[in-house]
């Protein structure tokens, strides 16, 4: 993927040039920095990538792996892979990915499946996620994917999880009546709920929940 965009920071008053590409090995150390600086503890240093991890992404399916510059620096990231997962059945963000490796990767998967997506703090108002996302709908239009599926943290639910079910609290999310910094942006970038997930990461902030959400393919 190569793609060229302009974004408007509205800080500085000036338009910043965007690329969108895949990311490659030379870009391992940056989108580790990125990151640590996305998500910084309490998030567990653990689920940060490491070399390995983004060694095996280009390798398995580079398609799914890209990355958004701003002025030339790697600003952030999104990384994706195919699977047939069944969306009613329960599992972790560790099993459907291989651990962060996506070596579970299906090349005759029918469902794009998001693995990861994060965007340096610094960079958030030029709205990279939501061009990131929009990225990845077209590679499942380009592939003739069903949909495009993954589990959502969500770091504001620790605030209400004693007096809100999770279902509870991704509705009064939809209805604009609570703020939630992922899911938020999700819904408004086009995704759907599907359902949460118990036990789905290690994820204090989000009581250890993951919100299923989806995007369909308009064109199958």
């Amino acid at each position: 993927m190569d793609k060229w965009v302009y974004g408007y920071d509205a800080r500085s008053e000036r338009f910043n040039h965007i690329h969108i590409r895949n990311y490659e090995e030379k870009d391992f150390l940056r989108l580790i920095e990125v990151q640590k600086k996305a998500f910084p503890p309490p998030f567990p240093s653990k689920l940060w990538w490491d070399e390995d991890q983004l060694r095996d992404h280009v390798s398995i399916f580079p398609e799914g792996c890209i990355c958004i510059e701003v002025e030339g620096e790697v600003a952030g990231s999104m990384t994706a892979m195919k699977t047939n997962i069944d969306d009613q059945t329960d599992h972790t963000w560790d099993e459907v990915t291989g651990g962060g490796t996506m070596r579970t990767h299906n090349p005759e998967g029918s469902v794009l499946y998001v693995v990861d997506i994060c965007v340096d703090p610094a960079y958030r108002s030029l709205g990279l996620g939501g061009q990131l996302t929009q990225a990845m709908y077209e590679t499942v239009v380009h592939f003739h994917l069903d949909r495009l599926i993954g589990g959502a943290r969500m770091p504001n639910y620790h605030k209400h999880k004693h007096e809100l079910s999770p279902e509870e609290y991704v509705n009064l999310v939809l209805k604009n009546e609570l703020k939630d910094p992922v899911l938020t942006f999700l819904f408004k970038a086009g995704r759907s709920p599907v359902r949460p997930i118990a036990k789905y990461i290690d994820d204090e902030e989000s009581a250890h929940y993951g919100l299923l959400t989806e995007w369909k393919n308009p064109f199958t």
